[in-house]
């Protein structure tokens, strides 16, 4: 039975936010998150202020307030300040951030409507609101809070309760044009801030994205020099040992093929030196300059010529197991050792997840503008968390001994360096698909 849909995962691991780790996150998506509690606070001593007001006007000043209604807006203020994290570990903390403004927000019109309505000084409240929002909310919430704030400002020129001391501006009966000409004020500062400081904090996002960018491209390059250290020191180091083993192992085979030899002993001679090239050739493959190939560029191939060379450069087993499907047109300039090392990394992932039992297609297409290689396997998929990990340099699945966690990583870096994209997509117990993509300079047919 296939899968459903909702099975199906998928990361692309070019994507910064496939591979950063949580700390490096935009204060975009971690603003709401460290506003919250702050802003917990702020309402807190917003209400103590409002409670204070409205007891000195109504008992020192002598100006008669509805305070048995008044005190019903404050006290949900602070019910919702009790239960808002609650709430947010249900909805999330931006949701339940703007919900609470848009909240404080109605509350506040609430307070208005019973002191005063429009003439009363405090109607600037609303404005917090609305730049709290532009600072660490969605443009989307700024512009409802804004709307939501201009149209409770209007309700109030249509119910409230007179407060004489603030009316003393004005002696008109009913429509007071100085109070219309306050809520006019009152939009165009709103539509004024909403646009100017919002215009503001998302050029700041996108500058902050744009650093998180080179750290995190800072933090790759040197990730590859570390590893070139590291494989150059190895290669340094084994590279006589290695020498003197071949040198030796290839004298052992000579004089075992003299007449009245061991046979046996020179295979295993043979063996030895085999071992020893597999060793030279890991060592070259930790190296950074197997996913860089600085200097190398590109060539034009035929796509069925590049599949079948990387089946060839496979073990004799694992070579009847990988099916190729090469798909018009034919041609394409890539860097070809790059490309083929990086396909014959995919391709070994993919026999190593199907165990070596069955069968890995490995295809190539152009889409018109990009070059599509696929390696699909039948072996046991991956959860996302190791799809989304999958690139990481030194992460690997495999058991101690069996791998070193650097060949996907490298592909990853090949594909960055021209401008590709490497994707997984895998299906629990089905397979797991590698999508590696990169532009085409040209091809023909």
């Amino acid at each position: 039975m296939t899968p459903p849909d909702s099975l199906r995962l998928r990361a692309c691991v070019t994507e910064r936010s496939a591979h950063a780790p949580a700390d490096l996150r935009p204060a975009g998506e971690l603003a709401p998150s460290l506003a919250l509690p702050w802003i917990v606070k702020l309402r807190y001593g917003v209400l103590g202020g409002l409670s204070g007001l409205i007891l000195l006007t109504h008992f020192v000043l002598g100006i008669l307030l509805p305070i048995r209604w008044l005190a019903i807006p404050l006290a949900l203020m602070a019910s919702t300040n009790l239960l808002v994290y609650r709430f947010a570990s249900r909805v999330g903390d931006r949701p339940a951030l703007g919900y609470l403004l848009a909240f404080d927000t109605l509350a506040l019109t609430a307070l208005l409507a019973l002191t005063g309505g429009p003439a009363n000084p405090l109607t600037l409240l609303y404005l917090v609101q609305i730049t709290l929002s532009a600072v660490v909310l969605s443009k989307e919430w700024t512009w409802s809070l804004g709307i939501l704030s201009v149209l409770g400002f209007g309700f109030l020129f249509w119910v409230h309760v007179r407060v004489s001391v603030f009316e003393a501006h004005h002696t008109t009966e009913g429509f007071s044009i100085h109070l219309a000409g306050m809520w006019i004020a009152f939009a165009a500062a709103t539509l004024l801030v909403t646009v100017f400081i919002g215009k503001v904090s998302e050029a700041l996002r996108r500058r902050e994205q744009e650093v998180l960018a080179l750290h995190d491209l800072i933090g790759r390059h040197e990730r590859l020099a570390s590893i070139a250290t590291l494989a150059a020191g190895a290669a340094h180091e084994l590279g006589t040992p290695l020498g003197t083993i071949a040198i030796t192992s290839r004298d052992m085979e000579l004089r075992t093929m003299k007449p009245g030899g061991d046979l046996e002993l020179a295979a295993d001679a043979r063996l030895v030196r085999a071992e020893v090239e597999r060793c030279r050739s890991i060592l070259q493959r930790m190296s950074a300059r197997g996913a860089e190939q600085p200097g190398e560029l590109p060539v034009r191939i035929q796509l069925s010529e590049l599949l079948e060379k990387v089946r060839c450069d496979l073990p004799v087993p694992d070579r009847e197991l990988v099916e190729l499907i090469a798909q018009s047109p034919g041609w394409a300039e890539l860097p070809a050792d790059a490309a083929h090392q990086a396909l014959v990394a995919l391709v070994k992932n993919g026999l190593d997840a199907a165990n070596h039992e069955q069968p890995v297609t490995l295809s190539a297409g152009s889409t018109g503008q990009s070059v599509r290689f696929v390696v699909t396997d039948r072996g046991c998929g991956m959860s996302q968390d190791t799809l989304n990990r999958v690139a990481e340099p030194f992460f690997t699945t495999k058991p101690t001994g069996q791998g070193m966690g650097l060949g996907t990583y490298l592909v990853r870096v090949f594909a960055e360096q021209l401008g590709g994209r490497l994707v997984f997509e895998s299906e629990p117990g089905k397979g797991t698909k590698a999508i590696l993509e990169m532009p085409l300079v040209a091809h023909g047919e």
